[in-house]
């Protein structure tokens, strides 16, 4: 299958360096990686509410409005996920149930770089909200054009969803940051308090930071550098198919963009319309680099059948179904974290203005991670009840048990609340 060249795993060493650092060095290794890889020196990263307040009041007009939507959309979806509680009696006096319990603080992570993610902070912050976290500090890279504070239309999406906890730090060491927190021994209402999730998409230095603190937080899935793949027969349309690849191959010269098709005259129309489409791109350089790159490329298959098994292989970030069936075919896929079916469903809609969330687990892990939603961001916690009959009810098997694992006083636990040994 295409995949990037270099592994997430490559950068292991050099993460855990970072990591340590800040744990060891604080404000002052924060402060001596954001002049390093942003150019911007700040003794510290917090972002005034005065600072927050302009940008919102300075935000365009129809930015805003974009913006609500996005937000009211995402916020319907999910509210609509949160699960509920479960309660079952199994015999008489006997109820168990499952109740569903936010985590108290989150940390929201939001890139920076070649482009500007107001839509990130929208993805990150409504399903925490929906989730009820109590606690929601974000961050985003610093930007030099713009005073060492993150991008003003990220400040203003955040004043529009009520967050006032904005860093400006980004890349591993915000992860390090969020994760174990950062103490100010001068002034500790200065400090960053750690977190318990840690969540968002990021370049491979934040997917590979993100899954080394895993342990120490939870984290939603390794939301590295986003990749497309469209699954299409000859009834698609070329030009769409290519519209589409290049729209995620603009985000960075490493985005994957991947066409698995069993026709061979549609493989060479979409090559034909990606020529003309990463031509006339305003980000013509990057695209070409990132489909010229061992992570993209067309796999031509015999029959969809066979495309079906690739996808699932795959396991994409986004995938794109444009086949006859396409709903049928989707209903086929195992493996991806998100899917959009038909022609009018490009991934550009799940960006920004579905309502379903873009953070999604990407170079693979989609076999096994989900992209991000409210139960992100809650634990399932167990409550048992019994009374004095329903646990006499199985004492008996609780003692075999325990004799059978060697474990006598787990049923002394037992016979000890009924003064003689169960019968």
């Amino acid at each position: 299958m295409p995949r990037a060249a270099v592994s997430a795993g490559s950068a292991e060493p050099a993460v855990q360096a970072i990591i340590d650092e800040v744990r060891s060095g604080g404000f002052e290794a924060l402060r001596s990686f954001a002049l390093r890889f942003d150019g911007v020196d700040r003794d510290h990263p917090r972002v005034p509410a005065d600072v927050i307040a302009a940008a919102a009041h300075a935000l365009d007009d129809d930015v805003r409005s974009a913006l609500q939507e996005a937000i009211r959309r995402a916020r319907i979806f999910a509210e609509a996920q949160l699960p509920q509680p479960v309660v079952v009696e199994p015999a008489a006096g006997a109820r168990l149930t499952q109740m569903w319990v936010a985590v108290d603080r989150v940390g929201l992570y939001v890139p920076g770089g070649l482009a500007v993610y107001p839509s990130s902070v929208v993805m990150n912050v409504v399903p925490a909200q929906a989730a009820g976290v109590g606690s929601i500090a974000l961050t985003s890279p610093p930007q030099r054009e713009y005073g060492g504070w993150p991008h003003p239309v990220i400040l203003a999406a955040a004043s529009m969803l009520g967050i006032t906890e904005v860093y400006a730090m980004g890349g591993a060491h915000a992860v390090a940051a969020l994760a174990y927190g950062v103490a100010d021994a001068h002034a500790p209402d200065r400090g960053i308090d750690p977190v318990n999730v840690i969540t968002g998409p990021g370049n491979a230095f934040v997917a590979t930071a993100k899954r080394l603190v895993r342990g120490r937080v939870g984290i939603d899935s390794e939301a590295g550098t986003t990749e497309i793949a469209v699954l299409a027969d000859e009834t698609a349309d070329a030009a769409l198919v290519a519209a589409d690849l290049v729209s995620q191959a603009e985000h960075d010269p490493q985005a994957a963009s991947v066409l698995v098709t069993d026709s061979a005259e549609l493989a060479d129309a979409v090559r034909a319309a990606l020529r003309t489409g990463a031509a006339r791109t305003r980000h013509a350089e990057r695209v070409r680099t990132a489909l010229s790159g061992p992570q993209s490329g067309v796999v031509l298959v015999d029959d969809i059948e066979a495309g079906i098994a690739v996808c699932n292989a795959y396991a994409a970030e986004h995938l794109e179904i444009q086949t006859r069936d396409a709903a049928a075919v989707a209903g086929r896929i195992r493996n991806a974290g998100a899917i959009f079916i038909g022609p009018y469903s490009p991934v550009s809609l799940g960006d920004y203005c579905a309502g379903s969330n873009h953070v999604l687990p990407t170079g693979g892990t989609a076999a096994f991670a989900s992209g991000l939603n409210v139960t992100t961001f809650l634990r399932a916690v167990q409550l048992i009840d019994y009374d004095r009959a329903a646990l006499h009810e199985v004492s008996s098997s609780i003692i075999a048990l325990a004799e059978a694992e060697n474990l006598p006083a787990h049923g002394e636990a037992v016979t000890a609340r009924f003064g003689t040994p169960a019968a």
